[in-house]
């Protein structure tokens, strides 16, 4: 294979699974470790991926990926977080869904939930919702993001804060080891922490390449949440701190 070929192949590799190993790219090419640290390094070069010790994760910065890549990443994980997530949350109760390609999948789980009223900021997820005649949604308002359908700004604020809802779902760009939730969009955050502030059960859901990468801009601790859902274990040193912090963490099973 030529290496413009496999470093396609990696790039799709490192986006679906957050990180790439040399060793184990090794193994999936049939080509040696040193061809692959020289894919890698090139990769780097570009401005596609960062080198790490022994690898590789997506390249970080101030722009996320565009909306099509996310919704294409980790499908199958993301299913099963949203099903984890959804099964916490009981009918007759309100919930805020925020925007994102995860929230989106847990309001797909919530289709067939009674008595619901649900309020968001993300265009997808009113339109998932619909079609649940058991479902009230209320859409916040604010300034259309066209690559995503999400609504931000300052009505949107304003929007939320005239409620006080029993769960919030939110996402997240990037986790990092100290526990911090982190997104790019400076905008985005502003609305975040305003659904953190009127939720009685602030929900986080990410996938583990959340994990393996960052992000600029920090909406809060893992402290802040009640809980967070993911499809891999976090890291011990996060286990210890969500456990001082008192934030309950679930492994979706089956991602």
């Amino acid at each position: 294979m030529k290496s413009s070929f496999r470093q396609v192949e990696i790039l799709d590799i490192a986006r679906r699974e957050g990180k790439v190993e040399v060793e184990d790219l090794a193994r999936r090419f049939g080509v040696t470790v040193q061809t692959i640290r020289r894919d890698l390094t090139e990769l780097d070069s570009a401005g596609r991926l960062d080198r790490v010790h022994g690898g590789a994760i997506v390249a970080s910065g101030t722009a996320n990926l565009a909306y099509d890549d996310r919704r294409r990443h980790l499908v199958a994980e993301k299913a099963a977080i949203a099903r984890l997530c959804a099964s916490k949350i009981p009918d007759d109760c309100s919930v805020f869904l925020n925007i994102g390609t995860s929230t989106e999948a847990v309001a797909a789980e919530l289709r067939h939930h009674r008595n619901l009223l649900v309020i968001t900021n993300n265009m997808n997820i009113a339109n998932t919702l619909a079609g649940n005649s058991e479902c009230e949604v209320v859409v916040t308002g604010g300034t259309v993001r066209r690559g995503d359908g999400g609504l931000i700004g300052t009505m949107t604020v304003k929007a939320i804060r005239s409620f006080k809802f029993d769960y919030a779902v939110i996402g997240c760009s990037a986790l990092d080891e100290d526990g911090d939730v982190l997104d790019y969009d400076i905008q985005e955050v502003g609305v975040s922490q305003t659904i953190i502030a009127q939720a009685r059960a602030p929900l986080l859901v990410a996938d583990h390449s959340k994990l393996h990468r960052s992000a600029p801009a920090r909406i809060c601790s893992l402290a802040d949440v009640e809980a967070v859902f993911s499809d891999r274990p976090l890291p011990e040193k996060l286990q210890t701190a969500c456990r001082s912090w008192g934030t309950e963490v679930f492994v979706a099973d089956g991602a």
